[in-house]
């Protein structure tokens, strides 16, 4: 790794490890992800005070974070592409884009992001989807390792859901896979969704050969969030990037509270459980 990639790596990973709230959810053009994103500054704001390692976002709103004075802010995660698969509803035509296509580094470099993040979709009988999101990613690495900036890859298998839509699939097996083309491709980490069974996960860790966060999907039990954490941290995971399992709570800053020491005090769901009701 160039030893600029380094510089950035570092101020995403204070000891080692990271939580990352992604807020940058207003791409996916959907409505249900936008409850308890109306008020982006105020966001913005409660998550600089609760303190975690960063915050993910699109070039339109990052100026929220980076406008924000001192040196002791959360490090900026900038979002570069953006797509359908999202959406309630399946559509005739999937696609994924890089919101910009000619320079897709220069809002990441004018807004000092410390990593930048990019899709790989996989889903049923999508083929141009996959393609789309391994041509953006081979741009987007060309232009990481030109100016010195670390790309995190997301790889998502997803399957389709009854009511319409798309929805995680966490077979192992697929999950494995994908990461490990993730890793071919040049990630610098890799953001994983769970495998169904905790126990698995080290699988993933291994296949990654870098650090591995854990995405977390859609609103869930918060007591049975911080226990599915803790047990994924304890696989070799080095933190989450969680985005409407915090900010779509009534406390966020508490639920950052009990994430961060899970992540970086190694606590147990429970402790962290504990934390979070001290607010």
């Amino acid at each position: 790794m160039r030893v600029n990639k380094k510089v950035r790596m570092n101020r995403l990973f204070g000891n080692g490890r990271c939580l990352d709230v992604a807020i940058d959810h207003g791409v996916c053009n959907e409505p249900s992800f936008l409850v308890g994103l109306e008020d982006m500054g105020g966001v913005v704001d409660k998550l600089v005070k609760a303190g975690p390692d960063a915050i993910q976002m699109n070039y339109g709103q990052a100026d929220l974070l980076q406008d924000v004075p001192g040196k002791d802010k959360p490090a900026l995660v900038m979002r570069l592409d953006m797509g359908n698969p999202y959406n309630r509803i399946r559509h005739r035509a999937m696609w994924a884009v890089l919101q910009n296509e000619a320079e897709p580094l220069i809002g990441a470099i004018e807004m000092d992001a410390a990593c930048v993040v990019v899709n790989l979709f996989m889903l049923p009988d999508e083929p141009d989807l996959f393609k789309q999101c391994v041509q953006n990613i081979s741009r987007v690495r060309a232009d990481c390792e030109k100016y010195g900036m670390p790309l995190m890859i997301e790889p998502l298998a997803m399957l389709p859901v009854e009511q319409g839509g798309y929805m995680v699939d966490g077979d192992a097996e697929k999950i494995v896979t994908l990461t490990r083309l993730a890793r071919e491709m040049g990630a610098d980490v890799v953001k994983a969704d769970p495998t169904t069974r905790a126990e698995d996960f080290h699988r993933v860790v291994e296949a990654a050969r870098c650090p591995v966060l854990v995405r977390g999907g859609g609103k869930e039990d918060l007591r049975a969030v911080f226990d599915k954490s803790a047990a994924l941290m304890a696989q070799g995971a080095l933190g989450m990037v969680y985005g409407r399992n915090i900010y779509q709570h009534a406390n966020p800053s508490a639920v950052v509270r009990g994430l961060m020491a899970i992540i970086h005090d190694n606590a147990d769901g429970a402790r962290a459980w504990d934390l979070y009701n001290q607010a």
